[in-house]
C-alpha cells in the first residue's frame, strides 16, 4: 500500500547498485526535504527513542495525513523524507494500515542501519501512527 512518491523511491533504490549508492540517495532525499520551521521544534514534536534529535509535526488537511520533520543528523533527515513519502497524502484512517517495516525492507534499509538508527526509525513510525490515530 505504498504511495506513488514512495514507489518512486523504491524504483530508484532498485536501480542503485550497492549500499553506498543507496546511502547517498537517502542523504540526498533529506537534503531535498523542505526545512521545518524552528518554531515547531519543541518538546511536543520531539521524538523520543532516537539517538539524534528528531522532530515530527503532523499536518492533517481534509482528512489526509502529512507531516513536517527534521533532524540534526543528515542520514536521519533522509529517513524522515522516506517516511514522509510513505505516508504523505494518505487518508488518516489508512496510516496505521501501512506495513512500514515491510515497505522499508524493500529499500534494503533494515539490514544496513545500526540498531540505534533502526530503533529511532521505529520510534518515528510509532509517532506518525499515534498522530494519525489522534486525528481520526
Amino acid at each position: 500500500m505504498a504511495t506513488p512518491a514512495f514507489e518512486d523511491i523504491a524504483e530508484t533504490f532498485d536501480f542503485l547498485g550497492d549500499w553506498e549508492e543507496r546511502y547517498r540517495e537517502v542523504i540526498d532525499l533529506g537534503k531535498a526535504m523542505p526545512p521545518m520551521p524552528e518554531a515547531l521544534k519543541v518538546p511536543a514534536t520531539k521524538v523520543n527513542g532516537c539517538a539524534s534529535q528528531v522532530w515530527i509535526h503532523p499536518e492533517i488537511s481534509a482528512g489526509r495525513f502529512d507531516f513536517l520533520g527534521d533532524s540534526d543528523a543528515t542520514i536521519v533527515r533522509g529517513l524522515i523524507a522516506i517516511l514522509r513519502a510513505m505516508y504523505a497524502g494518505l487518508p488518516v484512517s489508512e496510516v496505521e494500515k501501512v506495513d512500514a517495516q515491510a515497505e522499508l525492507a524493500r529499500l534494503g534499509l533494515d539490514s544496513h542501519l545500526s540498531s540505534q538508527r533502526s530503533n529511532g526509525l521505529r520510534a518515528m513510525i510509532v509517532r506518525i501512527r499515534e498522530a494519525a490515530r489522534e486525528a481520526a
